[in-house]
């Protein structure tokens, strides 16, 4: 435990306070429609140049990009419906939660797939600098760690209510991932060796009127550690010392959210995966890009 507050501490030192929406919200700048005509738009991630990489779970063929440029989106990678849960790696391959198929695997730039784990049912994934791969699998109540050389490790297990999204500080020192079934994100300090260590229940998301749940799914970190993260109510937003920040009300009132990621060519524009549409809105701030 004394590691996770450790590394919270001194990220805290080094980057902002609680702080309110003005500084990431700009009333000139609402959400924008940026792509539509999927079933269930979910995976979000973004390479170097900007580009935002998507899926469409329920009713997509691959992987898709919107281009940073030009705004355009088309089908990048075909053939790997399902998938909910991507990132690219350090290694320049996209990572992925294979949701349909329960497994982990990794997919070069040209369709390649490895295998890294089978006969879970992965949800989101998050992949440090050092090459570790850290996915949750929300009906175990599991978060797991495939190390750098491939071996598998339960990291947490029966803590986290229906874990779901999951994202890294900027010093890759502390991991977080959300509750679907609960209220809470959590946090654990990464030790040398990528495995967890310290787990809480760091930060509490508001909550809907009435209800006991936050709905907490999709989480992303921006460049000064406040993490981002999608809920029934909207984008909620931590700073490094766990204090709620404000909430990014949804593009559609009505509407849900679930993967958020910064992406753009000055990785400002905060996209959700929102149902069968995506939206943009361009924040005042920069996201984490690993």
């Amino acid at each position: 435990m004394k590691h996770l507050f450790l590394s919270l501490a001194l990220l805290t030192s080094a980057a902002a306070q609680d702080t309110s929406l003005h500084e990431y919200l700009s009333d000139s700048e609402p959400w924008k429609e940026a792509a539509s005509g999927y079933a269930f738009t979910d995976g979000l991630c973004v390479d170097e140049a900007g580009n935002l990489f998507f899926t469409d779970v329920k009713g997509g063929k691959g992987i898709y990009k919107l281009d940073a440029a030009s705004g355009k989106v088309d089908l990048f990678l075909d053939n790997l419906p399902g998938i909910s849960g991507l990132q690219i790696g350090p290694d320049g391959r996209f990572y992925a939660c294979h949701n349909k198929e329960q497994r982990v695997i990794a997919i070069t730039m040209k369709g390649e797939v490895e295998v890294l784990h089978s006969g879970v049912k992965c949800n989101d994934l998050v992949v440090s600098k050092a090459g570790n791969v850290y996915f949750t699998e929300t009906p175990t109540q599991m978060i797991h760690l495939i190390t750098k050389d491939k071996k598998h490790i339960v990291a947490d297990q029966g803590h986290v209510a229906k874990p779901n999204g999951i994202t890294i500080s900027p010093d890759e020192r502390t991991l977080v991932a959300s509750e679907h079934g609960g209220k809470h994100v959590w946090a654990w300090h990464i030790e040398d060796d990528g495995t967890l260590t310290g787990g809480a229940p760091f930060m509490t998301m508001w909550l809907p009127v009435g209800k006991e749940t936050a709905s907490g799914d999709g989480a992303t970190t921006e460049s000064k550690g406040r993490y981002f993260v999608t809920s029934e109510l909207g984008v909620q937003i931590f700073d490094p010392a766990g204090r709620l920040s404000g909430i990014i009300a949804k593009p559609v009132a009505d509407g849900k959210v679930v993967s958020c990621e910064f992406a753009g060519k000055d990785h400002d524009l905060l996209f959700v995966a929102a149902g069968d549409k995506l939206f943009s809105r361009k924040l005042k701030v920069t996201g984490y890009f690993r």
